[in-house]
């Protein structure tokens, strides 16, 4: 009886764990440059390049800028650029391909259904993005 209570216990805390977040879904960057999927890995919430919809010779594929020379290979298309948040958009990281930067980000939903994307350098050195729900 023990056992399965622990083993029940542990199922809802898994399931919890991999909770979907109300920000899971396809976002619209505010530039219209590119679609992120934003979804669950494990027990955090993250988001990669799903689509680049910016278009001409001088757009780069690859990773060109990252400070890591072993990652400018790496495709654009389907690269991390949100990573270990929290199912409420607390305590994440965002990395710009165009920059080869990283922010500690935060997201939150709107009323209208929007996502605002805030990423700061320094506490008080922030910068938010409105990225719009696509499906």
């Amino acid at each position: 009886m023990r056992a399965a209570l622990l083993f029940a216990l542990a199922g809802l805390w898994t399931s919890a764990a991999a909770a979907a977040s109300p920000m899971d879904g396809y976002w619209l960057t505010d530039d219209h440059k590119g679609v992120v999927h934003i979804g669950p890995c494990g027990s955090h919430t993250c988001g990669w390049i799903f689509r680049v919809l910016d278009r001409g010779p001088n757009v780069p594929t690859r990773d060109v800028h990252n400070p890591d020379p072993n990652l400018r290979n790496r495709p654009i298309l389907g690269m991390p650029v949100l990573t270990g948040f929290a199912a409420d958009g607390s305590g994440g990281h965002a990395y710009d391909p165009k920059s080869g930067h990283s922010y500690r980000t935060t997201m939150s939903l709107n009323g209208d259904g929007s996502l605002t994307v805030t990423g700061c350098v320094m506490l008080f050195l922030c910068q938010s993005a409105r990225w719009t729900r696509v499906r």
